[in-house]
Parts: structure tokens; sequence; C-alpha cells
């Protein structure tokens, strides 16, 4: 499995977890964030279209119950990816994703929702949680994925960050919750920013541009690259990279993605590169 990767540094591994399914071993494919990975106290990873069950454009793992793909086979996915973390699948929770900064304060009642039982809640875009085994579960197709570790109060978060919530400061929002809720400093935060659209692909109109403008005033030249057609291509990696340093993270301990879901949509679900026709990539996160 090959990637087209992008001039980053700090490189996610593809690494395959044996997990047995039916008697059967597989060889089942994750992203992982070795920054995140050696903290020691949590279990990660960003999912590949690859290891799943599903057919056709949700091929083959899929992880959206809303686009029409066989409900079984959805739950089956789920199963694999659970076992490929060590986790007890009934243990997951479900974003509610609908380009909001809302954080939710994830407990043990909130187990399974989204996956086994419904959700109790709507417009969540951000989670947190401080009680290990409770997976945390954010859904993508070139939207930014946001990862938070802090190894300091055992906490986590996992956010999702579009263009709204990017412009919105997702970042921000969830490290503001992190500390109300278990005190956490940015400082002590490692953070990641998954798999998404690249800047090379992610072209927007003017009114897009214009928030960001005024949101990032400084970055302008960082983030938009102006095709002088009332279009732009907007860099929504450096724009949460803007959104997590000025809310005080450490340099050293952010790594950003280098793998765009548009460049790579053999291999990632990529809502632009199929033109909707797509299932759902998952990101996780759990304390151990």
């Amino acid at each position: 499995m090959e990637f087209e990767r992008k001039n980053q540094t700090d490189r996610m591994e593809l690494i395959r977890v044996p997990i047995k399914r039916d008697e059967e071993e597989l060889a089942f494919p994750v992203l992982q964030f070795p920054s995140i990975a050696r903290t020691g106290i949590v279990r990660h990873c960003f999912t590949t279209r690859a290891g799943g069950v599903s057919s056709g454009i949700f091929s083959t793992l899929n992880l959206s119950f809303t686009r029409g793909d066989d409900p079984e086979a959805v739950r089956e996915n789920y199963r694999r990816v659970a076992a490929s973390l060590g986790a007890d699948y009934e243990k997951i929770v479900c974003s509610d994703q609908t380009h909001t900064t809302n954080v939710r304060v994830v407990t043990e009642e909130d187990a399974g929702k989204g996956v086994i039982r419904p959700r109790d809640y709507t417009d969540v875009d951000g989670m947190i949680t401080n009680v290990p085994g409770l997976v945390l579960a954010a859904f993508f197709a070139d939207c930014v994925p946001l990862y938070f570790v802090d190894p300091v109060h055992r906490a986590i978060g996992l956010s999702h960050s579009g263009w709204r919530g990017t412009s919105a400061r997702m970042g921000r929002e969830t490290l503001l919750r992190m500390r109300e809720t278990y005190g956490t400093k940015p400082q002590d935060v490692i953070c990641a920013i998954g798999p998404s659209i690249c800047q090379d692909c992610y072209e927007v109109s003017e009114d897009v541009a214009e928030v960001f403008r005024n949101e990032f005033s400084g970055y302008e030249e960082e983030i938009l690259l102006d095709k002088k057609n009332g279009k732009y291509q907007l860099d929504l990696w450096r724009a949460n990279e803007i959104v997590l340093l000025e809310a005080g993270v450490q340099q050293k301990h952010l790594s950003v993605t280098d793998l765009c879901t548009c460049c790579n949509p053999k291999l990632l679900f990529s809502h632009r590169a199929s033109h909707g026709k797509r299932g759902n990539l998952g990101a996780f996160l759990s304390l151990i």
C-alpha cells in the first residue's frame, strides 16, 4: 500500500495489526502518529479504505451507517477497528458532526453510542474524556482530524475540523474544554493534525477565503493561494497548525499530516475525489 505524500517531516506510519476474525488471522492496516504512540498512555489510529467487508463505493472499510451501506457490514468494520486497538467494540463513542465547535465530555454512560445504541446528543464535533477504555471516534472524508493527548492529567480529545470548524478555531475550543474539565495545560498536550485534503486539492470560493482572511489576519499568504479567478487554494493543515500553536501547544508537541485524502482516493475516502460517492474514514483514540 503506497501513498502519495506531501513534504512534511513527521510522517504517519502505516502498520498492519494482526487481528482474528472468525478464526482467521488478518493483517489490518491502520495509520498511526509516532508522537502519539510514544506517550504510552493511549491507543489510536486513522483508518484507510482497506481491511473491511463493505463493497461497491464503500469498499471496504466504511464506518458510516448513514450513506447507504449494509449496517451489518459497517458493524463488522467497527469490530475490526476495535480489535486492532485491543479495545472493546461496545466502548466506542461516536461524534455527531455538523461543523460546530461543540465539545462533549464523554463518560462511562456514553459507551456504545453511535454504534450499538443511538446517540442521545446532537451537534457534537469534538469529544474529550479521562475514562480509560472508552474509544472516541470521529469521521472524515476530507475534513481535518485533530488528536489531543494530555499525559499529565491523563485526558484525551478528538475533534473534527472542516473549514467552518477551522475558521472557528475548533482546536482552541477543544483545549479550552479540556482545561475547564481536567485542568489541562496546552503546553503539556501532544497534538496531531491527521489525514485530510491538502492545499493543492482544496479550492474554495471568495466568500470562504474572506472568512479566513478575517480570522487569520497576517497569515493570508501562508494559508491562501489566490488563483486570480475568484478561487483560492486553502491550506487547512497550516491553518489548524496556527490555531493550535496560538492556543499554547508547543511546536515540538505538534505533528502535522503528510497524507492528503484527495490525492489518495484508492486508499482513503475523499468527498471531493469521489464527488460524494464514498464511505467514511475514522479517527480513533482511547486511554489505556
